[in-house]
Formats: structure tokens, C-alpha cells, sequence
């Protein structure tokens, strides 16, 4: 419950205090492009339910069904508002609405996509879905990069699966384990020095 509250809290504040931002941005994502403002997709939540998650739109409209669901390096699917979006970060700020409707935390495991929660070990399963996911979480950081170093790979997506995928997975179970408000706002105070480009956020190898 304390968990829950904070983060109702901390999603009604910074929407309140960011709505000149976000008003700003959905307008530019507008006129850069044709398409909406925000993009949902769906992803899988808690108990491994199924929810919408929301973004500002950072590509194309057909960028689904002309691409893989993983970003790798300078993607020609992304639009010019959306390139530096994504670098700041600030197309994960319509989740603040995701953390209000109850679907996510401000801090917990990244959801991902079914594709790739098929993918999971059924022990690692029911622990990493055993929680909200959420905004920003230590693969979040760690993997701040993971646009670059998808593109030095033959393959992506394998490397995505066979290597990045199950380190995120460590982290996340790493969460779960030792979760608590303190870490919560470690968590969050790294995420913005790894979004200003300061030292300070966790970039190790997680350990299982």
C-alpha cells in the first residue's frame, strides 16, 4: 500500500508539474509527422496480464508491421522528433498515466511485449510478474544503450534473446528480491543522472 501510494503521488505531481512539457511535445510529435501524439502498445503486467502501454509516438505509423519490435541503432523507422525523444528519454512520460491506472510503478521490471515474455523461464515467470512493472528499473539504466549495441550485432534480435533479455531478467529478479521504498528512490535519482549523462548509475554485469 505504501508502495501504491507513492507512486500515485509521484505520477500525479509530475504530470501536474510537467503538463506544459507534455503539451509541448505532443504538439511537436504531431507536426513532425502524420499520426497521433501517443502510441499504446500492448504489453504484459502483473499476474501476466495483458495492458496498453503509452508513449509518445517516436515512429512512423506503419513502424510495427515494417520492423521488428526491437529498436537497433539509427532506425529508419524512427522520425525526427521521435530520434531525440528517445535519447532524453521523454517518450516514456505518458507512462505517468500507465502508474495512475494502476497498470505500472513508477519503479519495477520493464514490461515487455508477449513475444518475448513467451520467452521466460516459468520460475523466473512468476517472479518478475509477481510485481507492477514499471518506468525505470536497474536494466533500465544498465541497458541505456541497448539501441547501440543491438547494432553491432549481425543479428539483433538473437542477441536481444540470447543476451540482453536474460541480464534484464537478472536485474528484474534482483528487484523483486530486495524491493523497498529506499531502493525505489536510488533507482529514480539514477535514472536521471544516466538521462543527463552523469556517472553514478549501475552499468555492471547483474548477478543471478
Amino acid at each position: 500500500m505504501g508502495k501504491r501510494l507513492f507512486d500515485i503521488v509521484f505520477a500525479a505531481l509530475a504530470l501536474l508539474l510537467l503538463c506544459p512539457l507534455l503539451l509541448a511535445v505532443a504538439l511537436w510529435v504531431r507536426l513532425d509527422s502524420p499520426g497521433p501524439a501517443l502510441f499504446r502498445q500492448q504489453r504484459v503486467g502483473r499476474g501476466g496480464r495483458p495492458f496498453h502501454i503509452y508513449k509518445f509516438r517516436t515512429m512512423r505509423l506503419d513502424a510495427e508491421a515494417a520492423g521488428p519490435q526491437i529498436t537497433v541503432g539509427a532506425d529508419a523507422r524512427i522520425t525526427r522528433a521521435g530520434a531525440w525523444l528517445r535519447r532524453a528519454k521523454v517518450d516514456e512520460l505518458p507512462q505517468l498515466l500507465n502508474v495512475l491506472r494502476g497498470d505500472m510503478s513508477v519503479v519495477g521490471p520493464r514490461p515487455e511485449v508477449p513475444r518475448y515474455v513467451a520467452l521466460y523461464p516459468s520460475d523466473v515467470r512468476e517472479t518478475v510478474l509477481g510485481v507492477r512493472p514499471g518506468i525505470t528499473d536497474l536494466a533500465s539504466i544498465a541497458f541505456r544503450d541497448e539501441s547501440s549495441l543491438l547494432a553491432r550485432s549481425a543479428d539483433p534480435e538473437r542477441t536481444y534473446v540470447e543476451q540482453i533479455l536474460p541480464a534484464k531478467l537478472l536485474y528484474a529478479q534482483r528487484y523483486v528480491r530486495t524491493r523497498s521504498l529506499w531502493l525505489d528512490l536510488r533507482i529514480i535519482a539514477w535514472t536521471i543522472l544516466a538521462v543527463l549523462g552523469r556517472p553514478g548509475a549501475p552499468r555492471h554485469s547483474p548477478k543471478p
